[in-house]
């Protein structure tokens, strides 16, 4: 295992993929959300809370937490790109225990998933609290529950990034399983929402389980009173950490059983 895991990390550093993730990790962090505090969510279309109330705060942090297709789409990238370029079989050759491969894939993008989700964190905090004191605005949150809140999106980060890895093994054809996670993201949940009645089962999908660990519970208010639904609950923060770990788990145990059972090709 160390020396597959050390072979993932060298893979993973010969590649510009990591230089490009972690940049994205501070655009996001330091950009989107320096961006948006800047421009104030008051002044959105529509408007939200300032960002000297809870709910302003909250629900400008619980959108960061809505980038997380990017981790996911880089963890489907990393597994499929050794089935587009032909190396899969290669690392088979070498290592034949496909399930000790997967499980050296899912150790190493967990730290590549604590980088991301550490930069991410660490320059939106950098970005918050410089705009807030240049702005001269008194967040409506203690710095330490705002830090608490953006280590929770970094969590989330990190267990996008390995369901990202799971989906790679099941679907190995890199276009269809960027589609399947990015279009699952953007259009399937938010469809589900739109759907009186359906929409109940929004906290138990993936993106019901990050609003509840990242107390985003805009979206899911907004969406219910468009549709003229029960406000949705959704789970607490532990349980949607739990779910979300499930998720990532079940995917990495599937991706395992999926392919010893099939050709590498």
């Amino acid at each position: 295992m160390k020396l597959l895991i050390k072979a993932e990390f060298r893979r993973l550093l010969a590649t510009r993929m990591w230089g490009g993730l972690l940049l994205a990790a501070a655009l996001l962090g330091g950009g989107l959300l320096g961006t948006m505090a800047l421009v104030g969510p008051e002044n959105f279309d529509p408007p939200m809370p300032g960002l000297d109330t809870e709910a302003g705060l909250r629900s400008i942090l619980g959108i960061l937490g809505y980038t997380a297709f990017v981790p996911a789409a880089a963890g489907t990238l990393a597994v499929t790109s050794e089935y587009r370029h032909r190396t899969a079989a290669v690392t088979f050759m070498f290592a034949p225990r496909r399930g000790q491969v997967l499980a050296a894939k899912l150790a190493t993008y967990t730290v590549v998933g604590l980088a991301y989700g550490l930069i991410l964190a660490g320059t939106g905090a950098l970005a918050l609290f410089t705009v807030a004191t240049v702005r001269g605005v008194s967040l409506g949150l203690p710095a330490a529950t705002v830090l608490a809140l953006l280590a929770r999106i970094a969590l989330a980060m990190v267990v996008y990034l390995l369901i990202g890895v799971g989906m790679g093994a099941l679907i190995r054809n890199q276009v269809a399983a960027l589609c399947v996670v990015i279009g699952y993201l953007y259009l399937g949940e938010p469809v589900f929402m739109m759907i009186p009645g359906v929409n109940t089962l929004y906290p138990v999908l993936p993106g019901g389980a990050t609003a509840a660990l990242t107390d985003f519970t805009y979206l899911a208010d907004a969406m219910s009173e468009q549709v003229g639904s029960d406000v949705v609950q959704l789970l607490s923060p532990a349980a949607g950490a739990l779910l979300l770990t499930a998720y990532a788990l079940t995917a990495s145990a599937i991706a395992v059983i999926v392919s010893m059972r099939r050709d590498i090709t």
